[in-house]
């Protein structure tokens, strides 16, 4: 057998790359479509040729359209929350057999449901396993027993698997015996501009806000932040909750009621670009109550901008390994509120901003792009092994970061 060997100075074959199960980019809430964003452009920029499968009621557009080199394509997808992902990630797959792709890249285990059936239609998958979602309070026992049969299709039927922590890689590890990537969400570098516009506009003062980001979801626990900061009573301190929900529904009329009934509580709504960053910037104190996170991406954003920070002491939150001054119990508003006391009274700006330096430093895109793009080149050629030994080596491939 011959191969042929290109002639020196020839372009390399163009690749091509389909995400599939997530809402839409860009600047759609949530952290998938925030890493999709950032990852799908940057592919892009190095020659790839990228399509983002969207769900249409999330998209600008209803009609294809291109950003920073990627195509958008909008696909139907019901306003639904049970059926919505998964009635979505079946017609996108098919639309991607029928483009004939190196690679269809699935993210979260919901999504992931489908693999087999995306490997029936002749396509290459890749799965991102970006956190245990049957652990989220909103679903019940039949939602978390279809999400944890997603996340067994999408680790033992995908050509290669990528997890957003080394939690996440364990347990794909320990459960399934087989062998992930631990590739990490990451960071933006943010611009020093010192605009407070949009502070302006909400009547919020610079460093005199506590700010939560999210979507109003059960596990992001915002009535046990808004109940802490009514603690406080600090006349001159408000809380600002940025974010809203996909789905109306009766936790986001709970935190609506709870907010309209604490004085000094910000309900700002969905934030992107610049309003988000003066938000991020300008905060006397960011706080992180989930009780479910996979890789917590707002809480990098909000290190990297170097606000102080305040997280629930679940495992994706301390596996960034800030300090136990950053923690406090899951669910205990008491503890919370004096945490929060503390925080505000004794900043420590320069810990803030060695931490932001070390946060961009260790999550920056390029990294986590370089390695995306070896596990894609690793599922293509075929050589990931599918089944490790407890206890050995496998064939798993580490990002460590700042030494953690």
């Amino acid at each position: 057998m011959y191969t042929l060997i290109p002639p020196i100075g020839a372009k390399p074959p163009e690749r091509t790359v389909i995400f599939v199960g997530l809402r839409g980019v860009p600047e759609v809430q949530g952290g998938v479509e925030t890493h999709v964003a950032a990852i799908s452009a940057r592919l892009a920029e190095r020659g790839w040729r990228v399509e983002v499968l969207g769900r249409a009621p999330y998209l600008p557009s209803q009609r294809p359209y291109t950003w920073k080199g990627v195509t958008v394509t909008p696909v139907w997808a019901p306003r639904s929350r049970s059926f919505e992902a998964l009635a979505h990630t079946a017609l996108g797959l098919m639309v991607a057999a029928g483009r004939n792709p190196d690679l269809v890249h699935i993210h979260a285990i919901g999504p992931a449901l489908l693999t087999p059936f995306a490997r029936l239609l002749g396509l290459h998958v890749v799965v991102t396993h970006h956190g245990f979602d049957y652990e989220r309070q909103k679903w019940g026992p039949l939602a978390r027993s279809i999400l944890r049969t997603g996340e067994a299709m999408g680790m033992l039927f995908s050509h290669a698997n990528i997890g957003v922590s080394k939690v996440i890689v364990d347990s794909v590890r320990n459960k399934f015996s087989v062998g992930a990537t631990f590739i990490p969400n990451g960071v933006e570098n943010p611009f020093p501009r010192l605009d407070t516009s949009y502070l302006d506009r909400i009547e919020v003062t610079p460093r005199r806000y506590v700010l939560s980001v999210g979507r109003t979801v059960e596990e992001k626990r915002h009535l046990d932040l808004i109940k802490a900061f009514a603690r406080l009573s600090d006349p001159g301190l408000k809380l600002v909750i940025a974010g809203t929900a996909d789905h109306a529904g009766r936790y986001q009329r709970e935190v609506e009621a709870a907010a309209t009934a604490t004085p000094r509580v910000v309900m700002a709504g969905f934030q992107r670009g610049e309003a988000l960053s003066q938000l991020y910037r300008h905060a006397a104190l960011f706080v992180l109550p989930s009780s479910h996170e996979g890789m917590p991406m707002v809480l990098l954003e909000a290190l990297s901008y170097g606000a102080p920070c305040l997280a629930s002491d679940i495992d994706a939150n301390l596996a960034l390994d800030l300090g136990t001054d950053c923690y406090f119990p899951l669910g205990e508003v008491e503890a919370l509120a004096d945490a929060m006391r503390l925080k505000l009274a004794a900043p420590n700006h320069a810990e803030s901003a060695e931490r932001a330096a070390r946060v961009l430093d260790s999550f920056g895109w390029g990294a986590i792009v370089d390695r995306t793009m070896d596990v894609y080149e690793s599922a293509l050629l075929g050589w990931r092994a599918r089944r490790v030994r407890h206890g050995g080596p496998g064939l798993r491939t580490h990002i460590e970061f700042g030494g953690r």
